[in-house]
């Protein structure tokens, strides 16, 4: 099965090419009306006065090439099918389409496909009188011994360069010179854990999946070739150690660079941040006077890797990648600087809570705190038929803490505002989930409420009313609070009768047997038939503790 979201696979690219000219921003985008198979994007602001600009090659690299067109870098780009070199016709109707007397630079990716088909497009074009010249890049240092060098991501750092020099209305004679020497101060190499999958082609293809687990290859091509060699780690700080390595020995110790970190199509957000952290805290950090990315420039589909692409600077490059454009697929240079911080008052720790005693209160907090943590194994069961099977543990775990504070005589007894308190932070720490939380928040909105002079039920139902604010449910969406409301209720209505609260929690503790809807909590991914008949064990819980309270 397919991985591809797509609909006809003869009609991809032409796809692809009529979503990238419809959303780009600047509105400068424009299909050349030829033939089908003829898919060259061209900018619709061009007037042939400069030197035209050509890149392009098989699709798959977005948003490589088409990504690139604009004002300030490309003219026109032509793409072929999936990581397959365009025709010459297509290259050739891109020349004539463009280029005006000033002439037009080809920019090629050094893959044999690409050569050919634009090398003889451009040789057919000098024969019909256009002045066309070509460059090759070739920055991949991953094999150093290969005599021709792949071209990958650093083609987009001689787009932006030979872009600037061609918007700047110098001869092709000097664009060219310019492009080459981006092209020589150029280097790059990439990494992966896994290769890509083909459009049509099925999940577990054997290019994707070649890689073993744990591993990296180091030096894979954009198309999914073999790398040079295999890293044992998936570590982000080693794999950006041996990269580096491998770029610092094509360095000079003095040279200043900007370094493009390029995603090829598979890296979330959050790793290609983590990666960005790993190439300023490496060696080659002092020599970083520029970011660009990360982003994805030239993806090599759905690859799980990134590459790093270092141009040394000049202070003419720097002026060049600099300079601003128009298209959607470059990424402006960040200058590189010691991370920003802001400093911020340390929240000052609450002072020491003064222990005190009260007998009475004493007395509600032990049997408060033992009741629960004897339902746990009941309470577990109960919640294993409805949920994840932890409510009874989650109840006991903050009831022992509050049990052991209690034992130890640390509780402020005699002030219920600093009570409230001290176990809404303890049950916060020590419950966990979700249900810790919102129990911190129904005993510290209650004893705000209690420090500012308010009655104890009053209080009570501030805290409920703060908690179901927060945690979005409400009486008769089948958790706690269908017993603790009525309840709450109750005493509020007739102050120290603890059995008519209990009578109250217990009733609502009922009702959740015959709710055949629970809208929140896991409880709520359940059908009725799951819930029929068993008692919510939050409500449980309150109903059990009002029980022991009322005896």
């Amino acid at each position: 099965m397919s991985t591809f979201f797509m609909n006809d696979r003869k009609n991809l690219i032409n796809d692809v090419i009529e979503g990238a000219i419809l959303t780009s921003p600047f509105k400068n985008l424009a299909k050349l009306d030829a033939d089908t198979a003829i898919r060259v994007v061209v900018r619709s602001d061009w007037d042939k006065k400069k030197v035209a600009l050509i890149s392009g090659g098989g699709s798959g690299h977005e948003p490589a090439h088409v990504g690139f067109v604009g004002k300030g870098m490309l003219t026109a780009a032509v793409c072929g099918d999936v990581f397959a070199s365009p025709s010459v016709d297509a290259v050739l109707s891109a020349i004539v389409a463009v280029t005006g007397k000033a002439g037009c630079l080809l920019i090629v990716k050094n893959y044999t496909g690409d050569r050919l088909n634009f090398g003889l497009a451009a040789e057919k074009a000098k024969t019909l009188g256009y002045d066309v010249e070509l460059v090759m890049v070739s920055d991949d240092i991953s094999l150093p011994d290969n005599k021709q060098p792949r071209g990958i991501a650093g083609t987009a750092l001689v787009h932006k360069i030979a872009g600037y020099a061609a918007e700047h209305g110098q001869s092709l004679q000097q664009v060219t010179e310019f492009a080459q020497q981006a092209i020589a101060a150029t280097r790059s190499i990439g990494v992966a854990m896994t290769g890509c999958h083909l459009p049509g082609d099925v999940a577990d293809d054997d290019g994707a999946s070649r890689i073993a687990n744990g591993h990296v290859e180091l030096g894979l091509g954009i198309h999914g070739e073999p790398g040079v060699s295999i890293i044992k780690t998936h570590n982000s700080k080693k794999i950006i150690a041996k990269m580096v390595e491998k770029l610092q020995a094509s360095l000079k110790k003095k040279d200043k660079l900007a370094v493009l970190v390029n995603n090829l199509g598979g890296v979330s957000p959050l790793e290609m941040s983590q990666i960005t952290k790993e190439l300023v805290h490496s060696d080659l950090e002092p020599a970083i006077r520029y970011l660009i990315g990360p982003a994805a420039l030239v993806s090599a589909l759905d690859m799980k890797g990134f590459s790093l692409s270092a141009i040394v600077l000049n202070k003419a490059f720097e002026q060049a990648l600099l300079a601003e454009v128009e298209v959607a697929g470059w990424q402006p240079l960040v200058k590189l600087q010691a991370l920003p911080t802001v400093k911020a008052k340390k929240i000052a720790e609450k002072g020491k809570v003064k222990a005190s005693a009260n007998k009475q209160v004493g007395e509600i907090v032990a049997t408060v705190a033992k009741t629960l943590v004897g339902l746990e194994g009941e309470l577990n069961k109960l919640d294993a038929k409805v949920g994840d099977g932890d409510t009874g543990s989650t109840f006991a775990s903050g009831a022992k803490d509050v049990l052991d504070l209690h034992k130890e005589k640390k509780l402020p007894l005699n002030d219920l505002a600093a009570l409230f308190n001290v176990i809404g932070d303890r049950l916060a720490t020590v419950m966990g989930g979700s249900s810790g939380v919102l129990m911190s928040i129904f005993f510290t909105a209650a004893g705000q409420k209690v420090s500012e002079g308010s009655e104890l039920s009053e209080s009570l139902l501030f805290g409920l009313a703060r908690m179901k604010h927060y945690g979005g449910a409400d009486l008769g969406d089948r958790t706690l609070i269908d017993a603790l409301q009525p309840a709450l209720e109750a005493l509020h209505h007739k102050p120290g009768d603890i059995k008519a609260a209990a009578a109250a929690a217990a009733k609502g503790a009922k009702a959740t047997s015959t709710m055949k809807k629970a809208n929140a909590g896991r409880s709520s991914y359940l059908s009725s038939a799951s819930l029929k008949g068993v008692k919510d064990p939050g409500a449980v819980a309150i109903e059990e503790v009002f029980a022991a309270l009322a005896k």
